[in-house]
């Protein structure tokens, strides 16, 4: 029997500027690196690009006093609140100017302890009777970040050292940071808000016209999710999975990641007979232990993938089989019970039913890091394979 089973490599590749002919460059690097290790790349191998170098690529960026103007037409221009945005320099900060440059008056409200992603507000140690009187004063309203801090303490982010909230108020004269659980509590100081939240928007945006359906709510998906004056911009998630460029612009999500793996996909077939399944990746859904952030502030772990990354794993678990049936001849009895799996047994019990593209978009998120490894291409090998594969 096979001795490896998932084998995963991160690939470098040349620096990637906007304009770069992507399609080339994977390929080149890809027989590079098949040349380096001997192997071949085979049909049912999967080939991996950072969603990063794909906007780079198609040159996706979008300029904030373009990005304010459409702030502007959408919200009004006058009072803006936006709602529980992520805690990040390069998730928000710019969206933050932009939002600032077309707004007369901006309101963020935060959530505590923690945003949407486990990033937290305060420390998450603190007494109950701390979180009981933060309650009890925001039963009617939000909190002004500085009546929050003489409750909740000073706190500054374990992993950066930043204190978000003084950090967002200082982007801009006319910011004002107020904290609550409560999106309907913006509704009190503005109708015009902006849902910056990445995986609770919908939810969160019914919550606000339900409790006033005259109000003027938009999702981060709703700015940029057009060209304005030749500049970037993304259909399906607009400035949501966007990233800090420069000072004056931002890196929007992926726009056309479809086209992208198709015409990747042909060269593939061109040059070897056969294309490995391809995925576009960004963040991946999976938590940190020591302080809980959920890394996940894209709006999803793939924009776009080939087919054979559709569905979900169906797997036994082994180590239930191997208590369970008796020494003699085990391994043909593991092999027999897998290749039978989902017709003849309960097995299955336990086991996550995770989608594959997002399973495969976490491991090569965590290969490739978000650094300097220079490795924005993961080649994965025997991800299909089971204990019965020789």
């Amino acid at each position: 029997m096979g001795i490896f089973g998932t084998v995963v490599r991160g690939v470098k590749a040349p620096i990637i500027r906007r304009g770069s002919d992507l399609v080339q460059i994977v390929a080149d690097s890809m027989a590079q690196a098949a040349e380096q290790s001997g192997e071949s790349i085979e049909q049912g191998d999967i080939v991996a690009i950072t969603e990063s170098v794909v906007s780079k690529a198609e040159n996706n960026f979008a300029e904030l006093d373009v990005i304010a103007e459409d702030v502007r037409a959408k919200l009004g221009g006058g009072a803006v609140g936006v709602l529980f945005p992520i805690l990040s320099r390069n998730r928000f900060v710019n969206i933050l100017k932009a939002v600032c440059a077309g707004a007369e008056k901006v309101y963020v409200q935060l959530s505590y302890p923690f945003d949407e992603v486990g990033n937290p507000l305060m420390d998450d140690e603190c007494s109950d009777e701390v979180l009981d009187r933060l309650r009890e004063m925001s039963g009617g309203a939000a909190i002004p970040i500085g009546e929050f801090r003489k409750v909740a303490g000073e706190y500054r982010h374990r992993f950066t050292g930043l204190d978000y909230a003084a950090e967002y108020a200082a982007v801009c004269g006319n910011v004002e940071v107020v904290v609550s659980n409560d999106p309907r509590h913006m509704l009190r100081l503005t109708k015009n808000i902006l849902v910056a939240q990445v995986h609770e928007r919908f939810r969160t945006r019914r919550r606000l016209l339900k409790a006033d359906s005259t109000a003027n709510v938009r999702t981060l998906c709703e700015i940029m999710d057009k060209p304005l004056r030749g500049s970037g911009y993304n259909p399906q998630f607009g400035l949501l999975g966007s990233n800090l460029s420069t000072d004056s612009e931002l890196k929007l999500f992926p726009r056309d990641s479809e086209t992208f793996v198709r015409k990747l996909q042909e060269r593939f077939v061109q040059q070897l007979g056969h294309s490995p399944e391809i995925l576009v990746y960004g963040d991946g859904a999976f938590k940190d232990p020591v302080c809980g952030i959920w890394e996940l502030a894209d709006p999803v772990v793939s924009p776009y993938y080939t087919s054979g990354l559709d569905g979900s794993p169906n797997e036994i678990k082994l180590k239930y089989l191997a208590e369970t049936l008796d020494d003699a001849d085990i391994e043909a009895k593991v092999r027999e019970a897998i290749s039978q799996k989902g017709r003849t047994n309960n097995f299955t019990q336990g086991t996550t039913p995770r989608r594959f593209h997002d399973l495969v978009g976490s491991l090569c998120d965590l290969t490739s890091g978000s650094g300097d490894k220079g490795t924005p291409l993961v080649w994965i090998k025997g991800y299909w394979n089971d204990y019965t594969c020789i």
